[in-house]
C-alpha cells in the first residue's frame, strides 16, 4: 500500500522586501531609524546571531529609510555642486530635511545623529547612554558631505567612529547600532558580560584563554587554573592596565580607580 500523501500546509508567505525590519510590539522597543540612499544594506550583520534573536523578538526594532524618495524632480535628485566650487557633490538640505522630518516629528525624543568623520568620536560611555534611551534616528552621509544648513536646522549630532573616510556613513551607521544594541535588556546572553569588557571600566580588556592548556609549547597562565578567585581577579586587572598603558595610553588616567581597586 502506497503511503497517503499528505495535504499541502499553508506556510506564511516570506515577506516581502522592506524598509521595516520588525513590527513594534507593546513593550516599546528600542527603536533605530536610519535614514540612508542604500536602505538594502540594513540590517546587515545586525539580522544575525544575538542582535538578529533580538531583532525577531521584538526588543529592538529597525528601519531603514530611503532619503531618494523625497528628491527633487523626475530625477529624484538629492545633490548638487558645492557653493564656491571643489570637487564632488553635496547633499541638498532640502531633501535631507524632507526625510528626516517624515521619519521623525518634532516630538520624537530620539536624538539625530549624523555619522560624520568630524563628528565627536563615539565612546563606550556615549552608546551606554543611547542604549538606555528610547532608539536612534541616524542619518548616513554620502558624497563629500551634507549641506551644513541642515545639521543646524534638524538638530543632527555629529558622531565618529574613527578617524579615517568611509565612502558613506551606512558601516558607521552598523557599528553605532552593533555598540548599542548589545546592551539592552536580554540581548547578551551573560549580563556581565556586556560589562566587563574593553572600555566598561575605562581599559581594556583582559587576554582570554581556553582549552587546550598547552598549544605548540604556549601554556596557560597557571594562575587561572589554580582555583584562587582573588588571584585572578588581580592577574586580570593588572593584565588589562598593562596592555591599556602599552597600546592605549591615552585612556590611561581612567586606570587610577581601577588599579587601586582590583
Amino acid at each position: 500500500m502506497q503511503p497517503q500523501s499528505k495535504p499541502p500546509v499553508d506556510r506564511p508567505a516570506r515577506p516581502a522586501s522592506s524598509t521595516c525590519m520588525t513590527s513594534p510590539t507593546p513593550l516599546s522597543p528600542w527603536r533605530a531609524t536610519v535614514l540612508t540612499l542604500y536602505p538594502e544594506m540594513f540590517p546587515g550583520h545586525l539580522g544575525l546571531s544575538l542582535a538578529g534573536d533580538a531583532l525577531a523578538r521584538g526588543a529592538w526594532s529597525l528601519e531603514a529609510r530611503n532619503i531618494r524618495d523625497h528628491g527633487i524632480g523626475r530625477h529624484r535628485a538629492v545633490d548638487d555642486t558645492p557653493a564656491g566650487g571643489g570637487a564632488g557633490m553635496v547633499l541638498r538640505c532640502d531633501v535631507l530635511a524632507a526625510a528626516i522630518d517624515a521619519a521623525a516629528p518634532a516630538d520624537d525624543p530620539r536624538p539625530r545623529l549624523l555619522m560624520s568623520p568630524r563628528g565627536r568620536p563615539l565612546t563606550q560611555s556615549r552608546v551606554r547612554t543611547l542604549s538606555e534611551g528610547p532608539g536612534v534616528v541616524v542619518v548616513c552621509g554620502r558624497f563629500e558631505g551634507v549641506d551644513e544648513r541642515v545639521i543646524a536646522g534638524r538638530a543632527l549630532e555629529e558622531v565618529s567612529i574613527g578617524d579615517y573616510v568611509l565612502s558613506g556613513g551606512e558601516p558607521a551607521a552598523l557599528v553605532l547600532l552593533d555598540a548599542c544594541v548589545r546592551l539592552l535588556p536580554g540581548t547578551m546572553g551573560k549580563h556581565a558580560s556586556g560589562v566587563e569588557e574593553s572600555f566598561e571600566s575605562g581599559a581594556l580588556e583582559y587576554p582570554h584563554y581556553t582549552r587546550p592548556r598547552d598549544w605548540e609549547g604556549r601554556e596557560i597562565p597557571d594562575v587561572l587554573t589554580g582555583g584562587n578567585h582573588a588571584a585572578i581577579a588581580r592577574w586580570r586587572a593588572a593584565e588589562s592596565a598593562r596592555l591599556t598603558r602599552e597600546r592605549r595610553p591615552d585612556l590611561v588616567p581612567d586606570l587610577s580607580t581601577r588599579d587601586r581597586n582590583p
